[in-house]
Formats: structure tokens, C-alpha cells, sequence
């Protein structure tokens, strides 16, 4: 029953960003709403909870700092500038007369659904949870947690300070944390879902780690790291060289 409560929530929420997205021609403002859709998933779990437990508010917090940060990094990098290029594609294929309401399948519905299956080890927490009692999992997932949101919020900084400076334009970021990963601010993010997974672990939900193993596959493979990788090969000169030393995902010292 929380489950489709939260469900119901979401898609709501996204029902109205698909109409704000309407006059806009806009419908790159779902992105900055992708952090807040677990926040809003993660705190329907707890006010629908009877009882709060240590696990089960360590994980609001937890959830609350990644998914706010997330979200006002992307609106901030987002606001004044033009749709994505790939929702920019997607409108010139299916025509503008058109995706106004293919969007809301493709994009909003899309969304708002993925949340849901990713935030699978959120639901598993609060359903499995009985207890104040933390476990070794538990300090382990929040060692996870902690790394990840590092590599996260430290890596997008550097990039975003590094674009700052229209000397790099045309450059590549080779420094901090990016000289040991070509993307640490995806590895932090999966690493901060992997740690969702363990508390799940953690409360007995086991089945729902495959929330986290949804969102790791995501980042690497479909919208992440896959997709950055064949845009920068082909836009950024020097890029290859640098594929060649540095890890695309999980950091380690530069090749020689």
C-alpha cells in the first residue's frame, strides 16, 4: 500500500511538471526534479511508517542531503539555458505539434516510473526495519554513503569551477578528483545508491537491492557514463589520450 502511495505521489508530481513543461517548450526541468523524486518517494515512506526507527532516520537524512544537493546543482546549472540536446532531438523526430504529449509517455511517465524501481531499497528499509538496532551492514553502507556523496558533490564542483574559467574551454579536467576518474561524479553516485542497497540489506530487504543494481546499470551503461563517453570521444580534442591514462569509472592512479 506505501508503495502505491508513493507511486501516486510521483506520478502527480510529474503529471505537473509536464504541464509546466507545456508553455515552456521545456522539458529539461525534469532533470532537476530526478534528486527531489526520491526525497518526496523517501519522506512518504516515513510519514506513512508507525513507528521510526535509527535506520529508518539515518536513511531520511541521508536521502534528504543527496537528493536536495543533486537537485539544486542540476536547476542552477540548467536555469536561463535551452532544453537538452537530446530532448531537443526527440522533439525534432516526433515534431513539435506532437511531443508536447509524446513527452509526457517518454519523458515525465519514463521518470517518474524509473524512481520508483530505483528507489526500491528505500521501500525495503522502511517495510523490513523493526528495531533500533545497527548492524555492521549498516556502518559499511554509511561508509559507502559517505564516499559517494564525496566523489558526487567534490567532482561536480571541480567541473563546475573548472568551466567557470573560459580559459579551459575546449580543455579537459584532468585535475582533482578527475585525475584518477574520467567520471567521478557518476561513481559517486552509484556508489551512494549502492550504499541504499546495503541498508536494505541491512533491514532484511533483500530483494530490493536490485533498486540500486537499476540505477548503477543506468549511470554506467544507458545515461550516464556511456553516453558522455561517445560525445566527448567525438567533441574534445586530447580526449582519447586521456581515456588512455585514466579510468572511465572506478578511480585509480593515472596510466603512465
Amino acid at each position: 500500500m506505501n508503495f502505491l502511495i508513493a507511486l501516486s505521489v510521483i506520478l502527480f508530481l510529474m503529471v505537473i511538471l509536464w504541464l509546466i513543461s507545456i508553455p515552456l517548450k521545456n522539458v529539461s526541468i525534469v532533470d532537476a526534479f530526478w534528486g527531489m523524486g526520491f526525497v518526496v518517494v523517501n519522506a512518504t515512506y516515513f510519514i506513512l511508517e508507525p513507528h521510526s526507527y535509527t535506520r529508518t532516520i539515518v536513511v531520511l537524512a541521508l536521502v534528504s542531503i543527496w537528493g536536495i544537493r543533486l537537485s539544486a546543482y542540476l536547476f542552477k546549472r540548467n536555469y536561463g539555458k535551452e532544453e537538452d540536446f537530446r530532448y531537443q532531438e526527440f522533439r525534432r523526430y516526433y515534431g513539435v505539434n506532437r511531443y508536447w504529449w509524446v513527452s509526457f509517455f517518454q519523458v515525465f511517465i519514463l521518470q517518474g516510473s524509473l524512481i520508483m524501481i530505483v528507489s526500491l531499497p528505500l521501500f525495503g528499509i522502511y517495510g523490513e526495519t523493526t528495531n533500533n538496532e545497527l548492524n555492521s551492514i549498516d556502518y559499511i553502507a554509511l561508509l559507502c554513503w559517505c564516499i559517494g556523496f564525496l566523489f558526487e558533490s567534490v567532482g561536480d564542483y571541480q567541473l563546475t569551477k573548472f568551466k567557470k574559467n573560459p580559459a579551459n574551454k575546449g580543455a579537459i579536467l584532468k585535475t582533482g578528483l578527475w585525475r584518477y576518474t574520467r567520471h567521478p561524479n557518476y561513481f559517486g553516485d552509484a556508489t551512494v545508491w549502492f550504499s541504499f542497497g546495503l541498508f536494505s540489506i541491512a533491514s532484511g530487504g533483500y530483494w530490493h537491492f536490485i533498486g540500486a543494481l537499476v540505477m548503477i546499470y543506468l549511470i554506467i551503461k544507458i545515461s550516464g557514463v556511456a553516453m558522455l563517453e561517445k560525445s566527448l570521444k567525438k567533441t574534445k580534442p586530447g580526449y582519447k589520450e586521456y581515456v588512455e591514462s585514466t579510468n572511465a569509472f572506478i578511480p585509480w592512479f593515472p596510466k603512465k
